[in-house]
């Protein structure tokens, strides 16, 4: 072997120890115990979803984040107008959390309303009996929705439109919060009740 190749190859197994040194930080002995269950990459880090939040639950009393997330939950931004996603999405979550709690394992479905104007207590609290007896629905304010959204960092605006029927436009991700640790994951539309129910179970088994 030239000296050219001898120097190249100690190159690159310094470059692929100083890789794997790199992998072993962040997936392996970072202490992070929910490693093998990630899965949705967050930019910015999972710290910065969620946060404080003030809102008004389907009952009327006025809740915090820490009175809600009192064990695993599923939180999700939409609003009881909406003519398919939010519904399709709610029940989707409700019937994972059945998987879950059929498996053992109890976790919270909730829906944090995007539309305060039509969506009181009581219009939530049908909406979310009838997709699961413990689902959480939460309004408030604009200004109390508004932050609480940035805090998970979703998006929703009002259509043009002045009528009573007008639609909003929203993310569609549902978020995996944790009590004690905060944000865990994040789930797309297509994501199946059964895959949810698999990926929250293993950060359930390792709390």
């Amino acid at each position: 072997m030239s000296r050219t190749l001898a120097v190249a190859a100690v190159f690159i197994a310094i470059a692929a120890l100083a890789g794997m040194t790199i992998y072993s930080k962040l997936f392996g002995g970072s202490g992070d115990k929910f490693a093998q269950c990630r899965e949705g990459q967050i930019a910015g880090g999972a710290g910065s979803i969620g946060g404080p939040f003030e809102l008004v639950s389907e009952t009327g009393e006025t809740v915090t984040d820490k009175d809600v997330i009192t064990e695993p939950t599923l939180v999700y931004f939409g609003y009881t107008f909406c003519p398919d996603v939010c519904p399709l999405d709610n029940a989707r979550n409700a019937e994972a959390v059945d998987i879950l709690e059929a498996g053992g394992m109890s976790v919270t479905p909730v829906m944090i309303t995007i539309d305060p104007e039509r969506d009181t207590p009581e219009v939530l609290a049908e909406f979310t009996d009838y997709l699961h007896p413990r689902m959480v629905g939460l309004t408030g304010t604009a200004a109390q929705i508004k932050s609480a959204s940035r805090a998970y960092k979703t998006y929703y605006k009002k259509q043009e439109g002045e009528d009573e029927f007008y639609l909003m436009d929203h993310s569609t991700f549902t978020y995996l919060m944790l009590p004690e640790h905060g944000f865990a994951e994040y789930f797309r539309r297509d994501a199946t009740p059964e895959q949810m129910a698999e990926r929250v179970g293993c950060f359930v088994e390792n709390m």
